[in-house]
């Protein structure tokens, strides 16, 4: 019997909240990653393109939803994952990341997962869904 055996429809992954998203956080991201892009590290070139500070990569903002989802299950089991970039998520942005099953499918052996980033302020930054094995 596995763990995912019994899951229903409505059920809620557990959320994962993240420290604010600070400069050190986009760096770093910057230097595993390779996405050097001055949007996520140069105030002043952010400025340049009309923002009034750095952004967040939407792909860390992804990154927080795989660890939801590897929380939650096994690696092995996720079988699909995609998303969809909302919103922009500024330094200091307080990324929220839940999960909820929209479907189970037994003759398949898989459920489907909404997933959303919601910053503290509300803000939907990012939606997608993902389908993990469940047999």
């Amino acid at each position: 019997m596995t763990a995912l055996q019994g899951i229903e429809v409505g059920e809620e992954l557990p959320p994962l909240k993240v420290e604010p998203i600070s400069r050190t956080t986009l760096a770093l991201f910057a230097g595993a990653s390779g996405d050097h892009n001055p949007l996520h590290v140069d105030i002043d070139f952010a400025r340049s393109a009309g923002l009034e500070d750095v952004v967040a990569p939407g792909m860390l903002s992804m990154a927080y939803l795989g660890r939801l989802l590897t929380n939650w299950v096994p690696q092995e089991r996720l079988r699909t994952w995609r998303v969809r970039f909302i919103a922009m998520t500024p330094v200091y942005g307080v990324p929220v990341c839940t999960g909820r099953v929209t479907a189970v499918d037994d003759g398949d052996g898989v459920a489907t997962i909404k997933l959303a980033v919601t910053l503290d302020d509300g803000t939907i930054t990012l939606l997608g869904d993902a389908t993990v094995a469940i047999n």
